[in-house]
Parts: C-alpha cells; sequence; structure tokens
C-alpha cells in the first residue's frame, strides 16, 4: 500500500511570530493579499497587527471581515465578490486567513474559486481538486481544526443543508504561522469545543483505515501535546505553556488526518453542525465517547495506544485496561468541559428524531465513516444518534 504525504510548504511557530508575516508571504511570493477573516478578529485588535505589519514589510492588502460562523456559500459569494474586484486595479495574488477553522476554510474556498470559478457543490467529494489554486497563508487563532494543515475545506450549501467536504491539493495552504498569543482571549468554551476537536482529529486519524506511519506519528504526538493540557488552557486561558501546546498539537493532528483522513465521528457529526447549528467541535465532542466504544471491538490495539499516547496507562498496561481509560476520560472530559447531550443544547427532539435517516445518510455519502475500523451501516448510525441523544 502506498501512502501521500501532503504538507504545508512553511510553518513559522512561537510568540510573536505573528510579525513576520512579511518574510513568509515574501518566500510564497505573494506581494498583494487579500485578508480573510471575522468580526471578532477585527475587535480584538489582530486585524490592526496584521495589517500594521503588512505595512510595515511595504505590502498592501484587501480585507473582508465577515466571515461567519460554519461559513455557508452564501458568506463565501460575498467574499468573492471582494476577491474577484481586486485592489487598486490589480488582482489580488494570495490569501491569509486570519481566526479560526471557518474563516480558513472560507479563505481556502476562495483559493479554488478565484481561478477556477463555479459553485462549491462543483468541488465536494468525491471529486478530489488537485488543480492550482491561490496560495493561502493561515494564520489560527483556535487551537482545533488544524486546517492551516490540511487540503480539507467544508462549506454548507444553504439550499439544503449538507456540509459539503471538499478536499484535495487546491485547498491545502501553502504556509502557516503557530503564534499562541493569538489564542490567549479564546473563550472557555471556545477552548473546550476546539480542543476537543483537535483530539478527535488525532484519535480518528490514528484508528482510520488509511493511517501510515507518518500520520501515525503525528496523531500520537498530538495527543501527547493536547491530553494534559486541554484542561489546563479551558480553566486558565492565560497558561501560555498550556495553550502553545495545544496550538501545536491541533497542527499535529490536522497534518495526521488532512494524510489519514478522519473517521465516524466526522462523518456523524457534520450533519448535526448543518441542520442544528452546533459547533463542529461541540457536535464532535457529543459524539466520541459513543463512537470510540462502539468501534472499539475493531481496533483494540489502536485505540489502546491512544489512552498510552494521553497518558492515561503505563505503556505496559494491557489494551483492555487502557481502552476503559480511554473510554472513562472521554466520558469525564465532555464533563469536565461542560459538554451538552444534544438535548441539553436544546435540539428539538421531534426534529431530531424526523431528520435522523437524512443525517445518516449524509454522513454516509461524506466517505468518512468508511474509515472507520468499524465501517456502520445507515441503521447503526441512526441507533448511535439515538443513544447520544441523552
Amino acid at each position: 500500500m502506498t501512502h501521500s504525504l501532503v504538507l504545508p510548504r512553511l510553518i513559522r511557530t512561537g510568540s510573536g511570530s505573528l510579525a513576520e508575516i512579511g518574510k513568509l508571504l515574501a518566500c510564497c511570493g505573494v506581494s498583494r493579499p487579500l485578508i480573510v477573516t471575522d468580526p471578532t478578529m477585527v475587535s480584538l485588535g489582530y486585524v490592526g497587527r496584521l495589517t500594521a505589519a503588512l505595512a510595515e514589510a511595504g505590502l498592501p492588502c484587501g480585507l473582508f471581515s465577515e466571515t461567519e460562523p460554519e461559513p455557508t456559500e452564501t458568506s463565501v459569494v460575498a467574499a468573492e465578490a471582494i476577491l474577484r474586484a481586486g485592489l487598486d486595479g490589480q488582482a489580488f495574488d494570495g490569501l491569509v486567513a486570519l481566526g479560526g477553522g471557518s474563516a480558513i476554510d472560507t479563505a481556502k474556498a476562495l483559493a479554488v474559486l478565484g481561478p477556477h470559478g463555479g459553485r462549491m457543490r462543483d468541488y465536494k467529494v468525491p471529486r478530489l481538486v488537485d488543480e492550482p489554486g491561490m496560495p493561502v497563508i493561515a494564520i489560527p487563532t483556535t487551537a482545533g481544526t488544524g486546517s492551516e494543515a490540511t487540503r480539507v475545506t467544508v462549506i454548507t450549501d444553504p439550499e439544503n443543508d449538507e456540509k459539503m467536504l471538499c478536499m484535495g491539493l487546491a485547498f491545502m495552504p501553502v504556509a502557516a504561522i503557530l503564534d499562541p498569543d493569538l489564542t490567549l482571549s479564546l473563550p472557555s468554551r471556545v477552548t473546550a469545543d476546539t480542543g476537543i476537536d483537535a483530539l478527535t482529529h488525532a484519535i480518528e486519524a490514528y484508528v482510520s483505515r488509511k493511517a501510515s506511519p507518518f500520520s501515525d506519528q503525528q496523531a500520537l504526538a498530538a495527543m501527547r501535546l493536547i491530553a494534559p493540557n486541554l484542561r489546563r488552557a479551558f480553566h486558565d486561558g492565560q497558561d501560555r505553556v498550556a495553550r502553545e501546546a495545544l496550538l501545536v498539537g491541533a497542527c499535529f493532528g490536522g497534518i495526521a488526518f488532512s494524510n489519514a483522513s478522519v473517521a465516524l465521528v466526522h462523518g456523524m457529526s457534520r450533519p448535526i453542525g448543518a441542520f442544528f447549528h452546533v459547533p463542529h467541535g461541540l457536535s464532535n465532542a457529543m459524539l466520541l465517547p459513543a463512537v470510540t466504544a462502539w468501534s472499539i471491538p475493531a481496533a483494540p490495539g489502536r485505540y489502546a495506544d491512544c489512552a498510552r499516547a494521553m497518558g492515561l496507562v503505563g505503556e505496559g498496561a494491557s489494551d483492555e485496561l487502557a481502552n476503559d481509560a480511554l473510554l472513562e476520560e472521554l466520558q469525564g472530559l465532555n464533563a469536565e468541559l461542560g459538554v451538552p447531550t444534544p438535548t441539553g443544547f436544546g435540539i428539538n427532539p421531534a426534529r431530531w428524531q424526523q431528520l435522523r435517516p437524512l443525517m445518516a445518510e449524509q454522513a454516509l455519502a461524506s466517505g468518512s465513516p468508511g474509515n472507520n475500523p468499524r465501517i456502520p451501516t445507515a441503521d447503526e448510525i441512526i441507533a448511535l444518534y439515538d443513544e447520544v441523544w441523552g
């Protein structure tokens, strides 16, 4: 079996690395970037810091600051209009995404729509978009999605509430900046949701049927960084050591799942987000313990490795003991970080019941469940939706 490895060309890390954006853009051949971000980044002053660094480097820039959470094609079209308008009569030659996964996913969508046109539904899986796209420089301000290091973007189709999974080389950022200073302002709820998202990426990449020796090492490294630091950052947002560990761990998790794919948790999570507007990391967290318990019998050794990497048991612990510890930890983490069940989130029970078959159909259509150690039928996915309802 062969494996393809895809990575950003450059990654700069460390406190204050945002200031080096000018040098990084020069390395990528970008001189007229469009910044893609959201109103929160403007109000926090992060956009001001970015534009000041660009001005110091003598680089003019444009700005789209209306990225929405869990981006839809509607918001992408609005950003595309800014992209096509250009800057002072000249076309933009790159995209700088500043923010969480939504801003980065929006920039990735633009990287394909800009040169190739069409609509996002034209690019969803099973199509692989390997044509050259515009260069994207990703600057994450959350430690969760790993989108700065993945060849994946997710955009919701507002016409049918489908979260469209789009994949290919065109969506891989050429560079990323990991500056932990930009994560210090994250609220505890966002810290929890994005952190569990990153942990889910690492676990699913490691147990994926498409895992490789390369993705395994990235996934295990991600778990080693995330597991002991997520609670720390949740309870003390100014813990710089924990914040940096989560940011780097999330990037490792992104590299891992970009090269090994995610699995059943993500397949089931996307329809929950699309139909009920549950943040992506939170819907992953709702599902992770139950899906892990259901999947362990098909790969007990792999899941046990996850428990060992997370420091839950010693290296000599049996697989059975390790897997018991893993399930206890995932349940305990949800409890401590205040992860609600779907009913606790306020989802309408009648609508949940009605949509379960369609959610199962969309989950299977995404392809992610096919990477799971234990591959489910539609009826088994519906049963898991029933189990997590709470």
